[in-house]
């Protein structure tokens, strides 16, 4: 196992674990290594990136002192018994006594406890697959629930009933099926069961969202967990999803559920890397036909679902206003849902490059409409077929230099002041036409602009340039 550290976990931070061990070995303590660092090692899931280590023997304040000498130390979480080492990816942390006094995640007295024994400790802990501790100097593993092995069988499995204090385990569960591909223990499903979201905080529920979109393997194993659960309830524009049917000939693979898990796994096939680009695309992905059920119906003998990318966004947003209220999500996901067929309504119109500039002004980056035009095409096994409008649209999107942004206006405030308009709330309304007008591509560039705006809007009687300071652009003259 200590090979096994010395390939997996960089140089600096193997010798910052090898000198932390080592030093509280000297003042009397242990230290273990534990948690997702160890599971990730016997997972052979490739380098350690960051590493939690459990002290046992030492208090508070001597381990402070006693890390203090060798380290630069953020204390902001001492009082709950971990220490940060500066500059690393290391925490330090005490084994501590948690006794559950009210609902959601702060509902706990918390006190730390360095002489429990390590059994003790791991029950707090959430999964047999992270409870495995590992001493470092003695190299040797203790596993008091069988971790390794559920390692092995690739089974997420609960470790004791303490599991129910903290529900965020249950999305905490969704992700880790859907990063390690595992299989759930009935146990744990029916403990899930019993267990409620009480009070957790949205930024805690969007992180866990979050790992399952960014580093899901299998992503629809998160999603049929929900299911499984119970929880799915929590979520009712996915819920609505199971059994919504649609047309076999286009859609073989069942009902708008699980072409959604489908997307999904084809999503997490083709991340970029970039974790703000996946995130967005990937959260689009997840809600574009949550309009389905209420647009689907029978036509000339067929299943239809018109209109239900427009139908999506209302239900997109309430999805995502329960997670998080940031704003650059709560604006560009649901653009990505209205629009995801686009690629294929432009192409069979053979859309003129003014459509296309419209459309990217629209879903600010076309690259990521692509991506999620791409993953609903490819959500429909056994279909395996060429997807030539979503190429298409992405070489129009290249030539006109608007792939990776939406256009931006080229008349801008400073070009009416220097035609002789004083600034006032009708600037706007001038600089929106002109827009319109550039998406149309009446004009191309700033000189030709000018010239617009000057013959087709200043000349319109709609608004006046001024010929003396008193006057302004308000239809009026003071």
């Amino acid at each position: 196992m200590k090979e096994l550290c010395r390939k997996t976990i960089p140089p600096t931070l193997y010798a910052a674990l090898e000198k932390v061990a080592t030093v509280v070995k000297a003042n009397g303590g242990k230290a273990y290594v534990v948690g997702g660092s160890v599971r990730d090692m016997l997972m052979g899931s490739g380098s350690v990136k960051d590493i939690d280590i459990e002290v046992f023997g030492i208090t508070p304040e001597k381990l402070k002192s006693v890390l203090s000498e060798h380290f630069d130390l953020d204390l902001v979480g001492l009082s709950f018994g971990v220490v940060k080492l500066r500059h690393l990816d290391i925490d330090v942390s005490l084994p501590r006594r948690e006794s559950k006094r009210g609902t959601g995640h702060k509902g706990f007295d918390i006190e730390s406890d360095p002489f429990l024994s390590v059994e003790e400790a791991a029950t707090r802990r959430d999964f047999t697959v992270n409870a495995v501790y590992f001493d470092f100097l003695e190299n040797k593993t203790v596993d008091p629930f069988n971790g390794a092995e559920d390692i092995r069988t690739k089974t997420l499995r609960h470790v004791s009933g303490k599991f129910t204090e903290d529900p965020l385990r249950v999305l905490r569960g969704m992700q880790f099926v859907a990063r390690f591909d595992l299989a759930v223990a009935e146990e744990t499903i029916e403990i899930c069961k019993s267990m409620t979201p009480e009070n957790l905080p949205p930024e805690r529920l969007l992180e866990e969202w979050r790992k399952l979109l960014l580093k899901g393997k299998s992503i629809s194993r998160g999603l049929e967990f929900l299911r499984r659960t119970g929880w799915i309830k929590y979520y009712p524009e996915l819920k609505r999803l199971i059994g919504c049917k649609q047309d076999p000939q286009w859609h073989p693979e069942g009902d708008a559920w699980n072409h959604t898990c489908h997307c999904l796994d084809a999503f997490a096939k083709n991340r970029i890397g970039d974790d703000t680009e996946d995130f967005i695309v990937g959260l689009a992905v997840l809600c574009h036909d949550l309009g389905k059920p209420d647009t689907t119906e029978f036509q000339n003998g067929r299943l239809r679902s018109l209109g239900h990318d427009v139908a999506g966004v209302p239900l997109t947003l309430s999805f995502l206003e329960r997670l998080t209220n940031e704003e650059k999500i709560l604006r560009e996901v649901p653009p990505l849902v209205k629009y995801h067929m686009s690629p294929f309504a432009l192409y069979s119109a053979h859309a003129k490059t003014a459509a296309i500039r419209r459309l990217a002004a629209n879903v600010i980056r076309i690259d990521r409409l692509c991506r999620v035009a791409q993953a609903d095409h490819d959500g429909r096994p056994p279909i395996d077929d060429e997807s030539p409008e979503i190429e298409w649209l992405m070489e129009k999107a290249e030539e006109l230099r608007l792939a990776a942004c939406a256009p931006k206006p080229i008349v801008q405030g400073r070009d009416l002041i220097a035609l002789g308009l004083k600034p006032s709330p009708a600037f706007g309304k001038i600089i929106a036409q002109c827009f319109e007008a550039q998406l149309d591509e009446k004009f191309t560039d700033r000189e030709s602009g000018i010239e617009f705006l000057k013959k087709r809007i200043l000349k319109t009687g709609m608004e006046k340039r001024t010929t003396t300071p008193e006057k302004t652009i308000q239809g009026k003259t003071k």
